[in-house]
């Protein structure tokens, strides 16, 4: 069944690409790479999905998505990342999104988390998985960076650690598990 679906990224490549493999599934899409298009096509158009990035270009997805949201409520946003975290995520889905992906995801992916939204929820708990010590340390980092409103110098001191050493932590892909 095709659906409207707007993506937003400011990612042109990655935009274009997604944009065509849906396309490719029969979907109907739109693009934007910034907020005030967003909500533009969303003006002009009947959308039923977003799938929106966390990071436009400095500008927040979170403010976005509130954004959106009070445009057509009803709308069904999967929030996108490369820099995936427990916080993050939470907020995300607090604030109303459907799903929290990590980049890179295919269009099999999105399509597959918008048809798990629409299954009805049997209520039984998934089973725990083991976390890393690497990546529990990422989310610990990920939500003093929340906590200080993303103030590199003042999450490292509270983390009793030297300021370019976050950095670096900050710069590498998160742990999968």
């Amino acid at each position: 069944m095709s659906e409207r679906i707007l993506l937003i990224d400011d990612d042109e490549v990655f935009l274009q690409s997604l944009a065509r493999a849906l396309q490719r599934k029969g979907q109907e899409v739109w693009t934007a790479t910034h907020a005030q298009a967003a909500l533009t096509v969303l003006q002009t158009h009947s959308i039923e999905r977003v799938v929106l990035d966390l990071n436009l270009n400095g500008e927040s997805g979170l403010q976005v998505l509130q954004k959106l949201l009070q445009v057509q409520p009803d709308l069904r946003v999967i929030m996108l990342t490369a820099y995936a975290s427990v916080v993050t995520a939470v907020d995300a889905i607090k604030r109303g999104a459907i799903n929290y992906l990590c980049k890179p995801v295919t269009a099999n992916e999105l399509l597959a988390a918008f048809a798990d939204e629409d299954k009805p929820s049997t209520n039984e708990p998934e089973p725990l998985e083991a976390v890393s010590l690497d990546r529990l340390e990422w989310e610990h980092i990920q939500r003093l960076l929340v906590e200080h409103k993303g103030n590199i110098s003042a999450t490292a001191r509270a983390l009793n650690m030297h300021r370019r050493t976050l950095q670096r932590k900050l710069q590498k892909r998160p742990v999968t598990r």
